[in-house]
C-alpha cells in the first residue's frame, strides 16, 4: 500500500490586513491580526492568535492554544509546546494541554523552547533558552531553564 502524501497548506485562517506568509507553510485554524509576518517553513496550529505586527521567522512551530501579543518577535526555529506528556506519552485530549500566552513586545531568540507558560509584556528570551515557568517581570531571561539575567 503506498504512503499517503499530504501537502502543507494554509487553510481556515482569519487574516487581517497586510499579513505576509512565505511558503512553504502549514497554517490552519488560527487568527493572524494586521501586519503579521510569517517566514517560510512555519507551522501554526488551530486555536492560536498572533497579535498585530508580530514577526515569526523561519522554521518555527507554534502549537495549538498559543496567544502571541502585539509587536512580538519570534526568532528562527522557536518551538512552542503545550502537551507536557504528563502520562508519559502524548495526550490525545487537547483540553488537558497547557496554554501559552506571550504579552506585547516580547522578543524570543532563535532556537528557544517555550513550554506551557505565560510571559509578560516586554520580556526578552535569549536564544536557545527553555522557558519552563511563567515570566512575570519584564527582563532578559536565558538558559535552561530560563532565568532572569537582568530587569528591563
Amino acid at each position: 500500500m503506498p504512503a499517503e502524501i499530504r501537502e502543507s497548506k494554509i487553510t481556515g485562517i482569519k487574516a487581517g490586513k497586510d499579513v505576509v506568509i512565505y511558503q512553504p507553510a502549514n497554517i490552519y485554524g488560527c487568527t493572524l491580526e494586521d501586519g503579521v509576518f510569517v517566514g517560510p517553513f512555519v507551522e501554526i496550529q488551530r486555536h492560536t492568535v498572533v497579535g498585530a505586527g508580530t514577526k515569526i521567522q523561519s522554521h518555527c512551530f507554534i502549537c495549538e492554544y498559543v496567544t502571541l501579543g502585539r509587536d512580538c518577535f519570534i526568532g528562527h526555529g522557536v518551538i512552542f509546546a503545550n502537551d507536557m506528556f504528563r502520562q508519559g506519552r502524548p495526550d490525545p485530549d487537547s483540553d488537558s494541554w497547557g496554554r501559552i500566552t506571550l504579552g506585547n513586545n516580547v522578543s524570543v531568540g532563535s532556537g528557544a523552547k517555550i513550554l506551557a507558560v505565560t510571559i509578560c509584556d516586554g520580556a526578552v528570551i535569549g536564544a536557545g533558552s527553555v522557558v519552563t515557568r511563567d515570566i512575570l517581570r519584564k527582563g532578559v531571561y536565558a538558559g535552561n531553564p530560563a532565568r532572569l539575567l537582568r530587569e528591563l
